[in-house]
């Protein structure tokens, strides 16, 4: 297990029942491992990413000091 995901676990012990449930929830829909449920995007996710994707072929991407300030700032 890496660190983060570590700290990440570290940090849902401490939260109520509920919330650890909902967590684990969404970690198995994101690995495809909750009875076959893969997440759905939204269409308001699936426009955003197409726009992502549009802007990555016209070259629009985040310098490598826009990505160190990004997780800079989340103290990452």
């Amino acid at each position: 297990m890496t660190k983060l995901l570590d700290r990440a676990i570290e940090a849902a012990r401490e939260l109520p029942a509920e919330m650890q449930d909902e967590i684990a929830g969404i970690l198995l829909r994101l690995m495809g491992e909750d009875d076959g449920a893969v997440y759905q995007l939204t269409p308001e996710e699936e426009a955003d990413l197409e726009e992502a994707d549009r802007e990555i072929e016209r070259g629009e991407i985040a310098t490598e000091e826009e990505v160190r300030a990004m997780w800079a700032k989340y103290g990452l």
